[in-house]
């Protein structure tokens, strides 16, 4: 806050009141607010995609009714980024008697300090004023969280310094919940949260006070108290107390976003993808659109995958770690090559493993297989779906090279059982990498007329078309692929079989159950 507005404001108990304030309490302040919000068709929660019609409305409703909330939902749902939000509804600046620890409205001071304060100075009791982030605190339930961390304990320290006993309430050291009086608490993952600390919450919930080591006095709070949680823990687990479960006046379910385009609008804000950073010379990086798409695609395969454990779930976080490795592969590349502008390429998706495989729980058949062999079998089915939606289709069921391969892929499969094969890589300029593509009977024609269809022209952008269809070849078993490194081979499924008949070809559709 400025010097000036500081001035302007009421610094004294007296001012405050000449200047015709009147206290709210926080629920009172958030509801005023929203309804000014609401008429004026101002934003409520900006950044948060997605929840305009499902958890947002639940919010709203909450705050207007005036509820205690828990937000349940799986990893990456946004939940913790909603309860911050909450700040935005609170009064710019609101009024605290100076030096006390619980934000004591000047008008009505619920600590023992602040009501000193004005029985001695009266009007001239100093007003200092607090700003809407400093009103709001969180904190991370685990095992080792005191109910002295959260309500406060005695402070042998103080009663030692200050010469007081234990029987007189300034001995208290406050905790973190009662030193947020007069603004928003939130607990994170509150069925981490020990069941005998539950306990210490319950008054709080029901009755708005704060006891702390039995003492005669009861504090006031004016707080409101908000909570997150997975919903495994929360129905499975039973580590949230019956009683405490009753007093959160309202329950809201987030969900994952519904569809790959607000998906991907949602990595696209939080990824970091813009890379000058310190006056450096940004590296020309071009991301189309569709492949923003197909990374997205890779989240919403692992969802549903019965290889990765959805009741831990594929936390938003992946795409965006992803986007981010891509770009970081993109600029490796563009260094090593020299090509400018540089763009994606199907090859580079297997650079992403590192994102996936740190963020994808598995359940035991996944386990089995191993985390990077189904990070790749996610990419290489999200590839397929991708493939599926934009190129014509390829029969399963003919063979891989014979005489029954006919319609648009024909010709290159059987130039593949020619013995042809194809070799890409991440690190390869782009000429070599066209070339290869180009090596192909007709495969850059197809891919220029689908990449039309996209509203693509880029020659990088067609050649990133082609190499998805051979892609997609291999995945309905029309080539084999070959990964050594970071290089890539397509090559006839049937010859590579007989001249390694141990090598086994992976592809996601050996066991289509295990997938779907």
């Amino acid at each position: 806050m400025s010097k000036s507005k500081a001035a302007s404001r009421p610094q004294t108990l007296g001012q405050l009141k000449a200047s015709g304030y009147r206290s709210r309490t926080v629920r009172q302040e958030l509801r005023h607010n929203l309804k000014t919000k609401l008429a004026a068709g101002e934003p409520l929660f900006p950044g948060v995609l997605g929840y305009e019609r499902t958890v947002i409305p639940g919010l709203i409703n909450a705050v207007l009714a005036g509820h205690d909330m828990i937000l349940l939902g799986l990893r990456g749902q946004a939940k913790s980024r909603l309860l911050r939000s909450l700040t935005q509804l609170l009064d710019a600046e609101i009024p605290v008697l100076r030096g006390c620890e619980l934000n004591d409205d000047p008008f009505d001071p619920v600590s023992v300090p602040g009501q000193k304060m004005v029985a001695e100075l009266g009007d001239d009791a100093p007003v200092d004023w607090l700003p809407r982030e400093m009103r709001y605190n969180e904190k991370l339930a685990t095992p080792d969280v005191s109910i002295s961390d959260l309500l406060g304990d005695i402070d042998p320290i103080k009663a030692a310094t200050q010469r007081l006993t234990y029987a007189d309430p300034e001995v208290i050291h406050f905790g973190i919940v009662p030193r947020t009086n007069r603004g928003i608490f939130a607990i994170n993952e509150l069925p981490d949260l020990a069941p005998r600390i539950q306990v210490g919450l319950l008054n709080i919930l029901e009755e708005r006070d704060l006891q702390i080591r039995g003492f005669p006095i009861r504090i006031p709070l004016d707080i409101l108290l908000v909570f997150s949680a997975n919903p495994e823990d929360y129905t499975n687990r039973g580590t949230i107390i019956t009683p405490l479960k009753d007093r959160i006046s309202s329950q809201i379910l987030t969900h994952y976003p519904v569809d790959v385009e607000t998906s991907a609008e949602i990595t696209q804000q939080e990824a970091w993808t813009e890379r000058q950073v310190d006056g450096e010379t940004p590296l020309k990086i071009r991301i189309p659109e569709a492949v923003r798409l197909l990374i997205e695609e890779i989240a919403f395969v692992a969802r549903q995958s019965d290889l990765v454990d959805q009741a831990s779930g594929v936390s938003a976080r992946m795409p965006i770690s992803a986007l981010e490795l891509l770009v970081s592969n993109l600029e490796r590349r563009s260094l090593i090559t020299g090509d400018s502008p540089v763009y994606p390429r199907v090859c580079d998706l297997q650079m992403l493993l590192p994102a996936l495989t740190g963020k994808v729980e598995m359940v035991y058949e996944g386990e089995q297989q191993g985390s990077e062999v189904v990070a790749r079998t996610l990419i290489g089915l999200a590839a397929k779906r991708f493939f599926d939606s934009r190129f014509p289709k390829v029969e399963r069921g003919v063979g891989s090279g014979g005489e029954d391969d006919i319609g648009p892929w024909s010709e290159m499969v059987h130039w593949f059982a020619a013995g042809n094969q194809v070799n890409l890589a991440d690190d390869l300029p782009f000429a070599q990498y066209r070339e290869q593509l180009d090596a192909v009977p007709g495969l850059l024609d197809l891919a220029e007329g689908v990449a039309s269809t996209e509203g693509a022209s880029d020659d990088a952008e067609v050649a990133f078309y082609a190499e998805l269809a051979l892609e997609g070849l291999h995945q309905h078993l029309k080539l084999a692929r070959e990964d050594l490194d970071s290089q890539v081979s397509y090559k006839e499924m049937v010859k590579l079989q007989l001249l390694n008949p141990n090598r086994r070809q992976r592809s996601p559709f050996d066991d289509d159950d295990q997938l779907h």
